[in-house]
């Protein structure tokens, strides 16, 4: 037996014991692994050469990945790529302070000086890595995401038996309680996306927001978005860089910021805060929602630095309050929310399945595997690896919110009354 399949066989007999996972090689034989319980699911997958386990057991996810994009790595039975990864990883759950095998020595060194090489995301390189990710094209994200909010972040899922677009609309009323908005405001929307946040603080409070991206694809969809919703005269966007704001001496009364921070890269982390700092006001409140890692500092994996977020990095709580704590920010709230994006991205994931021939007609078959492994790899993450959400709202004074929280649960239920209010959804739905 070859070496990198009978390696590739030990690592999976450790990593497979509930479920199944049956390997079929080019050279016509078969091996299983795990024991059915009825709950795990039970794959059978197909590798086309021999090479296929030697790639793998080099870097395990970007192996996998790319012998799966390329169709080297076949899922034949049980399901597609979201069963094959949720087996795997289901089996070697976070909490349990398991995990699959990492990668081997020498190509963990090569991935961690790749990881350090890329992480300075300065200016001059952020505006190419976000297009890397954000300018493939609004299509695809119409067909994946909600149509009213274009929402690409956790959604908030209080309730089961939720929709996509109600789970999203109350992420937004559940971000926009925790600001404590007041008439008058003067709101910045840090990576603003297709302009959803912007809009719907326009639409349920008298306030005026400015929304910042390097999309030159979110920026010109986000305008078009705020004109239909008839709140242009109240929201603005720009194309411009965080750092660039600062430095223009502008101020804000909120700051509010989903899904970018993952993108400021480490060594930036302090730089992100001062800039916060230095834009909002005295008595400012800022509302940071990003993916978190639920453990310590870690390193981003070769095939989302490759692939999907060139330049991004998945902070612990940890160091992302020791950054805040450098420039005297007050970290006033912290949720953690664990289970919230699986749901998300289970839903995304349906909806790619669904358009399958559309995305493969905008792009190829290699780019509709690449994306769905994506997402599978990202769903596992939340659900039985160590990844989460976290919603931090920070302070520059500490009077500057009340003394209670119960201000957030009352504003929250006054918005979504706001918004499913007979007139207001008639509004939206003629807009």
């Amino acid at each position: 037996m070859p070496g990198a399949k009978r390696l590739l066989e030990t690592l999976l007999a450790k990593a497979v014991k509930r479920g199944r996972l049956t390997v079929a090689y080019s050279d016509g034989s078969t091996r299983s692994f795990g024991t059915p319980d009825g709950i795990m699911p039970e794959v059978g997958i197909r590798f086309t050469d021999r090479k296929v386990p030697r790639d793998i057991v080099m870097d395990m996810r970007l192996g996998a990945a790319e012998a799966f994009m390329d169709g080297r790595l076949i899922v034949e039975s049980g399901g597609g790529i979201m069963e094959m990864v949720e087996l795997l990883q289901g089996n070697n759950h976070w909490d349990a302070g398991q995990r699959i095998s990492p990668p081997r020595f020498r190509r963990r060194m090569a991935d961690r000086l790749k990881f350090i090489a890329t992480q300075f995301n300065k200016a001059t390189s952020s505006k190419a890595n976000v297009a890397h990710h954000y300018d493939i094209g609004n299509d695809l994200y119409r067909l994946m995401l909600d149509a009213p909010h274009m929402q690409y972040s956790c959604a908030y899922w209080p309730r089961e038996g939720m929709t996509l677009e109600e789970a999203q609309t109350e992420k937004l009323a559940h971000i926009a309680a925790k600001l404590d908005l007041k008439p008058g405001q003067q709101v910045l929307d840090i990576g603003c996306g297709w302009g959803g946040m912007a809009i719907f603080l326009a639409r349920h409070a008298d306030v005026k927001v400015l929304g910042i991206t390097l999309s030159e694809e979110q920026l010109a969809l986000a305008r078009q978005r705020a004109e239909a919703a008839g709140v242009a005269d109240r929201v603005t966007f720009r194309l411009v860089d965080y750092r660039d704001l600062a430095a223009e001496g502008a101020t804000f009364d909120r700051i509010v910021s989903v899904g970018m921070f993952e993108h400021v890269g480490q060594p930036q982390f302090e730089t992100y805060f001062r800039c916060c700092a230095r834009l909002m006001k005295e008595d400012g409140v800022a509302l940071i929602h990003t993916i978190g890692r639920m453990g310590k500092p870690g390193t981003t994996d070769a095939f989302t630095r490759k692939y999907i977020f060139p330049g991004g990095y998945i902070p612990a709580l940890s160091e992302t309050v020791a950054a805040s704590e450098k420039v005297r920010l007050i970290a006033s709230d912290v949720e953690t929310l664990r289970l919230h994006y699986a749901l998300t991205l289970r839903e995304w994931y349906r909806r790619c399945l669904d358009h399958r021939d559309e995305i493969v007609a905008m792009y190829d078959e290699r780019f509709f595997r690449m994306w769905t492994f994506y997402l599978s790899g990202a769903t596992a993450a939340f659900e039985s690896g160590g990844m989460c959400n976290f919603q931090i709202q920070y302070v520059r004074s500490r009077h500057a919110l009340p003394m209670h929280r119960d201000y957030m649960a009352e504003a929250e239920r006054s918005i979504m009354a706001d918004e499913n209010a007979p007139v207001r959804k008639t509004a939206l739905s003629s807009a």
